[in-house]
């Protein structure tokens, strides 16, 4: 896989880099794994916003992706890969040999034609689905579960790995991509590999509209806004915040304040916490 950029013909051009689809094979997706899928657009239940910045964008229609993996024993073969509006990866069809058919994560490097098998005797080969505890350490897995048969639910993202520590009892030490070093259960299931189409950090939209294409509505600063609307807003020119901090429209504070809750439950499985990166560096904005 490799990246597109374009000639500056037109301002929109000029700074849009794009994946170039080289390793999509399907044009259509498959039929029988299709869903559609109401777009909250920011709203809850009442159609309140509750989450700013969401809504318009194409439509879509939901590709169900198996992340349990639980079809031990049966082998499958890789018929196609396929686009995703949903998330930043690609899914590979499989092609059951009792017949029926689903999609999984695209890992990199997985080819057509390849087979493809979950369970704890699976080889160890990239995209096989095995417990944790059935994984050699030093291996790159993705797609892990957190509770046992409920699927995926860590590691999930374009280009993303995590690696198996160590093993002691009934736990498996795993280094995140987030750098956590995490206990998660030996009896829970991840995908040999890592997730593809990791040159999608490297892309750019390019223009404003394509924003709107994915459904993302305008950001406007809280520094331009009046007193009324944000605790940024208001004075004279470009004033300062006026604060010690930035902070959110509601007052509270933005920009390096820790949310986890400090009697979390599940605290007691982190074994190492996870590398602080400044906004700054992440190119964060102001509220």
């Amino acid at each position: 896989m490799a990246i597109r950029a374009f000639r500056p013909y037109t301002p929109g051009t000029r700074t849009r880099v794009v994946t170039d689809f080289n390793e999509v094979t399907g044009n259509k997706p498959e039929k029988s794994l299709l869903v559609s899928k109401h777009r909250r657009k920011g709203r809850n239940n009442r159609g309140v916003i509750t989450c700013r910045h969401r809504g318009g964008g194409h439509k879509r229609l939901y590709r169900v992706v198996d992340f349990r993996r639980n079809k031990n024993g049966i082998s499958a073969k890789v018929a196609a890969i396929h686009y995703d509006p949903h998330r930043n990866a690609r899914l590979a069809l499989l092609f059951y040999t009792d017949g029926e058919k689903r999609y999984i994560l695209a890992p990199a490097g997985i080819s057509i034609g390849q087979n493809v098998v979950s369970g704890p005797d699976a080889p160890i080969e990239v995209g096989n689905a095995l417990p944790l505890s059935s994984i050699p350490l030093g291996s790159s897995v993705h797609c892990v579960e957190l509770y046992p048969g409920r699927g995926g639910q860590m590691v999930r993202t374009a280009g993303a790995s995590a690696q198996v520590m160590a093993k002691e009892g009934d736990y498996v030490a795993l280094k995140l991509p987030s750098t956590e070093v995490r206990l998660v259960r030996r009896e829970c299931y991840a995908t040999l590999g890592e997730v593809g189409n990791s040159e999608i950090r490297n892309t750019s939209l390019g223009k404003a509209g394509r924003r709107r294409w994915l459904g993302r509505r305008p950001q406007v600063r809280g520094s331009v806004m009046n007193p009324c609307d944000h605790p940024h807003g208001g004075g004279e020119g470009r004033a300062p915040i006026g604060r010690a901090g930035p902070v959110t429209p509601w007052g509270k504070p933005a920009l390096g304040l820790k949310t986890r809750k400090r009697n979390k439950p599940s605290n007691r499985f982190v074994l190492r916490k996870r590398r602080r990166v400044s906004k700054r560096s992440r190119g964060g904005r102001d509220s």
